[in-house]
């Protein structure tokens, strides 16, 4: 008899349809978040960035310059010591930007003793004074509105601020400023005689607005002090 011989089965295994299906899903899916995640962050970084533009325009807006000559003002003190006892200088906004909150602590009325307390706590436009020999963080500073004002202590476009800065106090029941003791120490301005202005001495005023940048003034004291000194 013939032998006979069984054959190995030969089997195939291959994709189905829908495991194709699920594969391809799931590279959409992943691709989808991945898209998502750098869309959101291209976002946020546009939205950050643009915050940082808008800003930058804020405080570059909110910027005060300075409108003419620095004035110094000298008085006697101790007797017959003259001094620096005041400064005057013109603002304005710069670039036409954001109106500037001036409103004062202080005010001046030439009667009795300048400065007057007024509303140190509505103070946001803080003032500093320093020399070589010292530094004050905030000192007395009053303010008025020349030519254009309308009525508010805000410095907008068009509108140009006087302040005067403070750093001795004027007796006003002495008729001639430079009569002896005529100016005297401040509690939070020069509070010792020791510290006064000096000809050829250098200071340097801060004005600090809430927004925007600070305003330098740097000066030098002439080698004589004049009733008025123009310091340019």
């Amino acid at each position: 008899m013939g032998s006979y011989q069984r054959g190995s089965a030969h089997q195939e295994r291959g994709i189905t349809g829908l495991e194709t299906a699920i594969i391809l899903i799931a590279f959409v899916v992943v691709a989808s978040v991945f898209a998502f995640t750098v869309l959101s962050t291209g976002i946020f970084a546009s939205e950050r960035s643009k915050e940082t533009v808008f800003a930058g325009i804020e405080e570059a807006q909110s910027t005060l310059e300075p409108r003419g000559s620095l004035i110094a003002y000298t008085g006697k003190i101790d007797g017959s010591t003259s001094t620096i006892f005041k400064l005057t200088f013109l603002v304005s906004n710069a670039v036409a930007g954001e109106p500037v909150d001036l409103t004062p602590g202080y005010t001046a009325d030439d009667s009795g003793d300048d400065p007057d307390v007024a509303s140190a706590n509505k103070q946001v436009t803080v003032i500093s004074y320093r020399d070589k020999d010292q530094f004050l963080a905030d000192v007395p500073w009053t303010i008025s509105f020349p030519g254009n004002d309308d009525g508010d202590f805000l410095l907008e476009n068009n509108e140009k601020a006087e302040l005067t800065v403070w750093l001795l106090t004027r007796d006003n029941t002495v008729t001639d400023v430079n009569a002896a003791n005529s100016v005297k120490v401040l509690t939070n301005g020069i509070a010792s005689t020791a510290n006064i202005l000096a000809t050829r001495d250098e200071f340097t005023i801060e004005v600090k607005p809430s927004s925007g940048a600070v305003l330098n003034l740097r000066r030098h004291l002439p080698a004589q002090f004049d009733t008025v000194i123009d310091l340019n």
